[in-house]
Formats: C-alpha cells, sequence, structure tokens
C-alpha cells in the first residue's frame, strides 16, 4: 500500500516546489496535485477573482513539468489531483479541462472533481459527461467525491451530492462509465447529519472506490486534521478497505494540519508516519 498526501497545505507557506520536495523527504510514495489556486474564489461574494498563481497562467504547463521532474528526482510520482471548487461556478468549470491537463502532464490518472452540491445524481451526471472523453484522451479518470451541506438549526452537516452511500452509487450508475470513479472522503462520511459512515461507503462503492482523502474530525466538523488526533476510529474503515481489496493509494488531506512555513518540514514527517501506520494495518490483515 502506497501513501501519498495533499500539497496545498505546504504550497500556501512555501510554494509547490519545495513542498513536493518536502513531501518526498517526509518518506511518501506519492503526492497529490491540489489545483485550488487555478482560480481564486470569493466564498462570501460567491464569485471568482482573478488569480495570479502560475497554474493559471499562460506558463501552466512548463510548471507543472517542474513539480512533476522534482518529484522523480526525489524519487516519488504524483498519483492523484484536485481540480479547483465549487463546480457550480461557471467560471471554475471553466478550468477543468486545464485540471485534468495538468494531471496527465504531472503523471497522475485520477483528477477529484467535485459534484454540485445541491444537484441530483442526472444533473451532475451531464457534467462529469462533458469532461469525461477530454478526459479519457488524457489518460485521467475523474473522480466524484461525497459532499456536505451545513444545517445552522441543527449544528451539523446536511445531506448533500454523494453524502450517503445511495446517492454516491446513483451517482456512478448515472454515468456508467469507467472513467467516473469514487474518492471516498473519510472525514465528510464520518460528519453527524449524513446518516452513513465510511465503513457502509466503503462497502457500497466497492470497485468504484478508487481514491481517498483521508483526514480526522470530531465526527461534527470538516476539521481535516492528522489521522489518530481526533474522534475517528480508522481501525475498521482499514478493515473495510481490506474487505473490498482496495487498491489505490492512502491520500492524507489533513490541510488542516500545517499552519507555518516553520513547521511544514516537521508536520509532513508526522502526516507521513500516520499514513504508514495506517498502510500497515492494511498490509497486516
Amino acid at each position: 500500500m502506497k501513501i501519498s498526501t495533499e500539497i496545498n497545505s505546504s504550497a500556501k507557506y512555501i510554494g509547490e516546489r519545495k513542498a513536493v520536495e518536502l513531501v518526498a523527504k517526509a518518506g511518501f510514495d506519492a503526492w497529490d496535485l491540489s489545483m485550488f489556486r487555478m482560480v481564486d474564489y470569493d466564498w462570501v461574494a460567491r464569485k471568482c477573482e482573478p488569480s495570479d498563481h502560475p497554474l493559471a497562467g499562460g506558463g501552466y504547463v512548463g510548471f507543472v513539468k517542474e513539480l512533476r521532474k522534482i518529484g522523480e528526482d526525489n524519487g516519488i510520482t504524483c498519483n492523484q489531483s484536485h481540480a479547483p471548487f465549487p463546480s457550480i461556478s461557471p467560471e471554475i468549470r471553466d478550468y477543468f479541462k486545464r485540471a485534468i491537463e495538468c494531471t496527465a502532464i504531472a503523471g497522475g490518472k485520477i483528477c477529484v472533481i467535485h459534484p454540485c452540491n445541491d444537484l441530483s445524481a442526472d444533473e451532475n451526471a451531464e457534467m462529469f459527461e462533458e469532461f469525461l472523453p477530454f478526459a479519457k484522451s488524457h489518460g485521467v479518470k475523474i473522480a466524484t467525491e461525497n459532499m456536505w451541506n451545513w444545517n445552522d438549526k441543527e449544528n451539523c452537516a446536511s445531506p448533500a451530492a454523494c453524502s450517503d452511500a445511495k446517492s454516491f452509487c446513483d451517482h456512478i450508475k448515472a454515468v456508467n462509465d469507467d472513467y467516473l470513479v469514487a474518492c471516498l472522503d473519510i472525514g465528510h462520511a464520518e460528519m453527524r447529519g449524513l446518516n452513513t459512515s465510511a465503513v457502509e461507503m466503503i462497502e457500497a462503492l466497492g470497485d468504484n472506490l478508487q481514491a481517498l482523502h483521508i483526514h480526522d474530525n470530531d465526527r461534527r466538523h470538516d476539521s481535516h486534521q492528522i489521522p489518530y488526533s481526533m474522534d475517528i476510529e480508522f481501525s475498521p474503515i482499514i478493515r473495510a478497505l481490506k474487505k473490498i481489496n482496495y487498491g489505490g493509494y492512502f491520500t492524507l488531506e489533513a490541510d488542516q494540519y500545517i499552519k507555518s512555513a516553520e513547521e511544514s518540514e516537521q508536520k509532513l514527517k508526522d502526516l507521513a508516519a500516520v499514513a504508514r501506520k495506517m498502510a500497515k494495518e492494511f498490509e497486516s490483515l
């Protein structure tokens, strides 16, 4: 079992180039290309702002090639990526082909694209079907992810696209194409109010589950913390992954764990250690 982690949390402080290098030195086998900053989205105004990030400019191909080389020079590869979001924004959706292209350039095989939270499986299928031919031409699978909304009155999560086993399976069936797969966000699956669990989702998705976002939380909020630091029990989840013969990577998305440039190197080592612990437990079953 190989381990990977997203690079956005450290790249915010030290840049993507250094982040890929330190992910390798920390002991990961792969890195997850975070492309959120292709577009700067204002969540309050709900509109996009111009981005000065290299992924948004004309030199994005060369930039991603450089990241790939840094990884390979340090003995790791890119296993997957994450497109910008929210997908409901037309301006962000305009960047999905670029995100898929960058995934291929980096060497990744899966690009995670969020479904639109409040659309049905059939409505989201139209979006995914729009991009599948392009994804196929680049040898990249699109992975949809389990989402959540928020219930202020109850102070907990509420249903959204793919947020429970039935909705997730309905999204996969609505497209019915080998190039649309599932990325299960473990933390999202464990949030109260969604009436599901990571184990239930894993068993329902079966072979469709080909990517993971692993992180910990208090079973209520989307904390994105390092595994084994909060309230999620990971052993039953690992057993469920073994039961379905999960063949993807153990990819962390504990993107709230790193809070500064100074702590990036050590905290990436911490993340690699817990990811390796999970991988060894999986292998021992």
